[in-house]
C-alpha cells in the first residue's frame, strides 16, 4: 500500500522523501513536498503517515504544524478523516469479513496499516455514523467491530 500511495503522490506532482526528523514529527506536507520520518519502525506506519500527509494535500491550506487554533485542529481532523477513508474504506471492512478476518489485529494486517490507525479510523467512523452503518447489503458494527450480512428474502 505504501508504494501505491507513493505512486499517487508522484502522479499528483508531489515529491516524497524519507528523512531523519525529530522523533515526535512523523510526517510533514508543504508546497507539494511530503517528508516521512525515516526512523519509523514499520512500512505500515509509513503508509498511515503518508496517507495523512496526502490528506493534507487534498484538504488543508496554510501552516497547521502548531495546532494552536480551532481552525488548525479542524483541518488536521479533516486530513486524518481523508486518510482513514482512503486506507480503511467501508468496502474494505466488508471485504475482510468475506475473507473471514477474525479480529482487529488480522484486519490491520490485511489492510497493511497499524492497529492504532485502525482503532482511530473506527473511532472516527463511530463519530460520523454512530454505532452502525448500512453498506451494500451489510451492516457494519463499530463496537464491537463486526459485519452482519443481510439475507436476500426476495426468493
Amino acid at each position: 500500500m505504501y508504494e501505491t500511495l507513493l505512486s499517487e503522490a508522484t502522479h499528483l506532482g508531489i515529491d516524497t522523501y524519507e528523512k531523519q526528523m525529530p522523533h515526535r514529527l512523523k510526517g510533514l506536507y508543504s508546497k507539494n513536498v511530503i517528508l516521512i520520518n525515516k526512523n519509523m519502525e514499520t512500512s505500515y506506519e509509513k503508509t498511515c503517515i503518508l496517507a495523512e500527509e496526502l490528506g493534507h494535500y487534498y484538504t488543508s491550506s496554510g501552516d497547521i504544524v502548531d495546532q494552536d487554533t480551532i481552525e488548525k485542529r479542524r483541518q488536521e481532523k479533516i486530513a486524518r478523516t481523508w486518510a482513514y477513508e482512503k486506507l480503511v474504506p467501508l468496502s474494505k471492512i466488508v471485504q475482510a469479513h468475506k475473507e473471514a478476518i477474525k479480529n482487529r489485529y488480522e484486519l490491520a494486517q490485511y489492510i497493511e496499516i497499524t492497529e492504532e490507525f485502525l482503532d482511530d479510523a473506527i473511532k472516527r467512523y463511530k463519530e460520523k455514523y454512530g454505532a452502525t452503518v448500512n453498506y451494500g447489503g451489510y451492516t457494519i458494527c463499530f463496537e464491537p467491530l463486526g459485519v452482519i450480512e443481510w439475507i436476500d428474502n426476495s426468493f
